[in-house]
């Protein structure tokens, strides 16, 4: 081979080269898309709870003192009125005799007044017959009545102090008895804090001895839920929950009641919704934690789309990407004069005027209008819907010109790859061009 023979075979591997290089850095678009169907559509909101009985008392101490007996433990049935623990009344009882003791010394009191007021009457008496006949001075005949006086004031006094006696009496007869720990309603103790020998004090507070639910037969879940989702549940409204316990297996209950008492977190605002649940079977216990499900919503054969279509919208590179002049989408708008341009902020064809839909904008006028991106003919073409129920996957379209098997736009990626270098021995490699051939 001669050397313009050769020259001319190398300018002929650099122009291809050149014409590979154009054709590989040509950006391409990639579509992602999703079938429109139909089906089930199951609207739900989620939420964690814990399991309590209806009734849960906390049976505490009046007294102060030293465990001297345990009568229940952990599981235990119990009665109302059963003694369930005992407190060392020795101090109690000693109290009680020092009570009854002065109640039996104020009566003495007492009695000892009555006497004195009864003689100073009689005094009184005698001195006053004798003042009516000048046989005495009148300041003995006033020490008299005064003497009189104070000893019934003295009367009053002593009276009072054998009602203070007997009330202290009383009293201790109260503490000796609250050193008898009994339960306060029908259950099952779920909760032991004292063993005998320990030592409660009760002076600014009653501590609690058991815990004691009144029936585990019937028991409620209280659930945390979020405020926005707050506003889709209603009392009465059915439930299901599953617990750690028992996977797989759904429990159901019913909502008694939302409270209106707000519980902030860390800036973030639940409710209380209160579930009322049948353990018949006593499988459940308090404490577990629930992960309940509320269905607000329930649609059987109903247009669908998935939500990524939903949250969909063309990156500026797609449209950059996009030859369109002169093409028409699904509804008749020209889609040159309005996707092409986009990204600039200008309306497409047949689109509300005032409005900007541009690379990433939104085709919503309320919380329900959304809009997808539908796949025809390779080109995309955007359809405004109304959806209404929504399963967290897939949306339920209420109105919108899409039909079932029409594919929607999930995702979309512009790609595209470069010519590898292409040289000869001796010979410079072509630089790199996005729009031609190397330059010879």
């Amino acid at each position: 081979m001669t050397w313009a023979a050769e020259k001319i075979a190398v300018i002929l591997v650099i122009v291809a080269g050149g014409g590979a290089c154009h054709s590989f850095n040509k950006p391409k678009v990639q579509w992602e898309t999703a079938a429109v169907d139909r089906g089930r559509i199951v609207a739900r909101v989620t939420a964690t709870g814990t399991l309590s009985a209806l009734v849960t008392v906390q049976v505490g101490s009046q007294v102060s003192g030293r465990i001297q007996r345990l009568f229940v433990d952990y599981n235990s049935p119990v009665k109302k009125g059963q003694l369930i623990a005992k407190i060392d009344p020795q101090l109690f009882q000693a109290s009680l005799e020092q009570a009854r003791a002065n109640y039996v010394a104020a009566q003495g009191n007492l009695l000892k007044a009555q006497v004195q007021a009864d003689q100073s009457e009689i005094d009184f008496k005698r001195q006053a017959a004798l003042a009516e006949r000048k046989l005495i001075a009148q300041a003995d005949y006033d020490t008299a009545k005064s003497t009189w006086a104070a000893n019934k004031a003295q009367v009053a006094v002593n009276e009072g102090n054998l009602q203070q006696a007997k009330a202290a009496l009383n009293q201790a007869r109260v503490n000796l008895a609250y050193a008898n720990i009994v339960s306060p309603t029908d259950g099952v103790v779920i909760s032991r804090s004292v063993d005998v020998g320990q030592t409660v004090a009760a002076a600014m507070q009653a501590p609690t001895l058991f815990t004691i639910a009144e029936d585990l037969r019937k028991m409620q879940v209280d659930t945390s839920v979020a405020e926005a989702d707050v506003g889709k549940l209603t009392a009465g409204m059915d439930a299901t929950f599953l617990v750690d316990a028992f996977p797989g297996e759904h429990f159901k209950g019913k909502v008694r009641q939302i409270r209106n008492a707000a519980q902030t977190v860390q800036n973030v605002v639940t409710y209380d919704a209160v579930i009322d649940v049948d353990n018949a079977e006593l499988k459940l216990r308090p404490g577990m934690t629930a992960n309940v499900n509320f269905v607000f919503a329930n649609r059987d054969n109903v247009l669908r789309v998935p939500n990524a279509a939903l949250r969909f919208r063309p990156s500026p590179e797609v449209f950059a990407a996009l030859k369109l002049e002169g093409k028409r989408g699904r509804g008749g708008e020209e889609l040159g004069a309005g996707i092409a341009v986009a990204a600039e902020g200008r309306p497409a064809a047949g689109w509300p005027r005032g409005k900007s839909f541009g690379a990433g904008a939104r085709l919503d006028e309320a919380p329900d209008r959304k809009s997808v991106w539908l796949l025809a003919q390779d080109l995309p073409s955007p359809v405004r819907v109304r959806i209404g129920a929504s399963d967290g996957s897939k949306s339920e379209i209420v109105e919108g010109t899409l039909a079932e098997g029409d594919r929607v736009i999930t995702d979309a990626t512009v790609s595209g790859t470069s010519a590898a270098r292409v040289g000869l021995p001796g010979m410079p490699a072509p630089p790199q061009s996005g729009r031609g051939g190397p330059r010879l």
